[in-house]
């Protein structure tokens, strides 16, 4: 596939490590140009998502039907000429994004930012199997405190890395440029949290995205503006008084 590797992306697929290139991670910066668009596209299907188990930063491939479901998103989106494509290095993500490059002849970038949230002793358990060994922490985490799952990353941390590795790919789009995600559920919760600016304890509000779909941010007023959330269908103008 086509890939221009980021540094260190051949280190083992466990952890990417919060504040990867320190500092802080530029949330809510309007970095959204005369009219640039963010597509953050989560991967397709594997099996630890059948099995709902906890992937983390665990390199689980695609099953075949992630394969398909890869396949067909990419047909859609690549009616939207992505100007650049970035995409977390685990295999899942990597499989998926070139799908999409294989359509628009767009090169993927591999960043370890753009990876899920690492969570320790919670990978490949799942939600059964976290709750009975780890209750004081499945609870906290249900309440939506900040917990470090399994021994892991917080939230935040993971937004930090998000919104820095995107704002950093935005800011080489031309105007009006798209540049396309490819992540996984959660990192595309948190980092579009830090994009959008809200506080942190309103980030449950955005409902999870099924595999293969995404979300979109364009330009607003004071900043990014989410126009889409989990979408499986091309984004169709909005017609209003509250546009």
């Amino acid at each position: 596939m086509p890939a221009d590797r980021a540094a260190g992306s051949g280190a083992p697929r466990q952890r990417a490590g919060p504040g990867r290139r320190g500092g802080g991670g530029g949330g809510g910066r309007a970095l959204s140009g005369t009219g640039r668009r963010v597509l953050l596209w989560r991967h397709g299907q594997t099996t630890w998502n059948v099995e709902r188990r906890f992937q983390g930063q665990t390199d689980i491939p695609l099953t075949d039907e992630g394969l398909a479901q890869a396949r067909r998103s990419a047909r859609l989106l690549a009616a939207l000429r992505p100007d650049a494509i970035v995409s977390s290095d685990l295999t899942r993500t990597v499989d998926t994004a070139a799908e999409l490059a294989r359509l628009v002849d767009v090169p993927v970038t591999l960043d370890p930012a753009l990876r899920e949230t690492y969570a320790g002793e919670w990978q490949g358990l799942t939600n059964r199997e976290i709750e009975a060994t780890f209750p004081e922490q499945f609870a906290a985490w249900r309440r939506g405190e900040p917990v470090r799952r399994g021994g892991g990353e917080l939230e935040s941390e993971v937004a930090e890395r998000m919104a820095e590795a995107i704002n950093l790919a935005v800011e080489k789009l031309p105007d009006d440029g798209t540049l396309v995600v490819v992540s996984h559920g959660g990192a595309i919760r948190c980092g579009l949290g830090a994009l959008l600016g809200l506080p942190r304890e309103t980030w449950g509000a955005l409902g999870a995205l099924s595999n293969c779909c995404w979300s979109v941010l364009g330009p607003g007023a004071r900043g990014w503006r989410l126009l889409e959330h989990n979408a499986g269908t091309l984004p169709e103008p909005v017609i209003g008084d509250d546009v």
